[in-house]
């Protein structure tokens, strides 16, 4: 088995051919051939307990672009006895897209019975945010943050497979980096995945603090092509705990912290693309404040830092 350390090493040869393309959408900032959409992911709002209807309404009203949605949400939202026509209808009416969906089906592990499970789980996860107009489901590794390590061309063949179940349902799974995860938590292991399954719509979904967490040089970023990333989770992490030590309840807004943010976004400003800059975060402390005033906050946080690039 090709050790994980021994892939990152190696892997920077074959990243500068990861020309992936993407789909372009209409956007308020552009800037040269990059545009720049706002996203609210909402683990940012969740801890209010406003809803899933609350998170649509305050993302419309803070003039976000578009959101990120849990599946777990909109699965209690069914439950209650409401569809998804109705969801899609308070979507469009605060002139929303759903850019992506966060779920957490066990896809990447070695155990192949939770495995089948994990496909048929992901294919109704697909179907039902294809409903609401959604071209894009998270691919973390779940189920494979503590276990031994997974060889990365498995992985690839796994990922594939998703891949073509997603040119079933529309829906296109990105490959997500977790930092803290035994598996795929730095971008260089994600490159190699998604370039191995050489298929023409693999996506890497990225995290701020996630790339500083499993020790992911931003510079690295430039190796990626522009059409390779379409979402980009945005937010900052602070000097204290130390790397290994952060947590997700230790990310801030964008722009009060010491993320290196206007350099990142100048590298993806310049690889071209649309890219979607999706606020996630999950800061108690921000929890016991006004959800809408969270939201319009970090809105207005990542808007400043775009306007420096």
């Amino acid at each position: 088995m090709v050790s994980r350390r021994t892939v990152i090493k190696n892997v920077g040869m074959f990243s500068a051919v990861a020309t992936l393309p993407v789909f372009s959408k209409a956007s308020t900032i552009r800037s040269n051939d990059t545009t720049f959409k706002y996203c609210l992911n909402t683990s940012t709002v969740s801890g209010q307990g406003v809803g899933l209807e609350g998170y649509i309404d305050i993302a419309g009203q803070a003039g976000y672009d578009g959101i990120e949605l849990w599946i777990s949400d909109i699965q209690d939202y069914i439950k209650k006895g409401k569809s998804l026509r109705e969801l899609r209808a308070r979507i469009e009416k605060n002139n929303l897209v759903v850019e992506n969906a966060i779920g957490f089906a066990e896809w990447i592990v070695d155990d192949e019975r939770t495995r089948r499970d994990a496909f048929l789980q992901v294919e109704q996860e697909m179907k039902m945010m294809a409903e609401l107009g959604c071209q894009r489901i998270a691919a973390p590794p779940a189920g494979a943050n503590k276990s031994a390590e997974i060889d990365l061309f498995k992985v690839s063949e796994r990922y594939r497979d998703l891949l073509l179940l997603g040119g079933k349902t529309g829906v296109i799974p990105q490959l997500e980096v977790w930092g803290s995860s035994t598996n795929l938590y730095h971008l260089g292991q994600a490159m190699f995945v998604a370039m191995e399954t050489n298929h023409p719509k693999a996506r890497i979904l990225a995290d701020v603090y996630h790339l500083y967490r499993g020790g992911t040089d931003f510079e690295g970023l430039r190796l990626m092509s522009g059409t390779a990333c379409e979402i980009f989770h945005m937010n900052d992490y602070p000097a204290d705990p130390g790397r290994e030590e952060m947590s997700d309840g230790d990310r801030v807004f964008p722009g009060d912290g010491i993320a290196p943010l206007q350099n990142i976004l100048k590298i993806l400003k310049e690889a071209g693309g649309t890219k979607v800059l999706s606020l996630e975060l999950f800061n108690s402390d921000y929890w016991k404040r006004d959800a809408y005033d969270v939201a319009e906050e970090g809105l207005r946080k990542m808007q400043n830092i775009v306007s420096l690039v």
